[in-house]
């Protein structure tokens, strides 16, 4: 059994950025791969920022994304990353990868899939307390049908996705 917590929520910014992604895939689907030496850390929704500029504690405290303030943020593996407060930091900064998104914070289905695209911070789930990302919500219920088939065949395929 595993313990999942997910959510997915649509802001009209996150519409216009789900419009702007899907635009982005189909050029991967017309492409085929997508992922020729991407960086570890997916920070293409906010330059340099991972996660879009949430706060990656606030999915497990909080149970819900949050976005995070420049001014309490922390670089780590190569991408800036933000949280909501002082508080939340300290945590990250103790144990960051207990609160990273896997895969770098690129699609968990993607990754699966043997390629990579974009997780979006609004569509998530909470997997045996790991933080997983979707695409869009649509390809999260699909990742949702089978989440430990899925797991299982992204992490054979990671990191080496992000070179193949």
């Amino acid at each position: 059994m595993h313990d999942i917590t997910s959510q997915s929520r649509r802001s009209p910014a996150s519409v216009a950025g789900l419009a702007a992604a899907a635009l982005l895939m189909s050029g991967f689907a017309a492409s085929g791969s997508a992922n020729a030496d991407e960086p570890p850390i997916y920070d293409g929704i906010v330059s340099g920022v991972a996660l879009g500029g949430y706060d990656p504690v606030a999915y497990f405290r909080q149970g819900q994304p949050v976005e995070g303030r420049a001014e309490f943020s922390l670089e780590w593996q190569g991408a800036e990353w933000r949280f909501a407060s002082g508080e939340n930091r300290a945590f990250f900064a103790r144990d960051p990868e207990a609160y990273a998104p896997q895969y770098g914070g690129y699609c968990a289905w993607a990754v699966a899939e043997n390629y990579t695209a974009h997780g979006d911070p609004q569509h998530w789930n909470i997997v045996d307390g790991r933080l997983y990302l979707n695409f869009n919500a649509r390809i999260q219920r699909r990742w949702e049908r089978d989440i430990p088939g899925y797991i299982s065949s992204a992490d054979a395929n990671w990191p080496g996705v992000l070179s193949d």
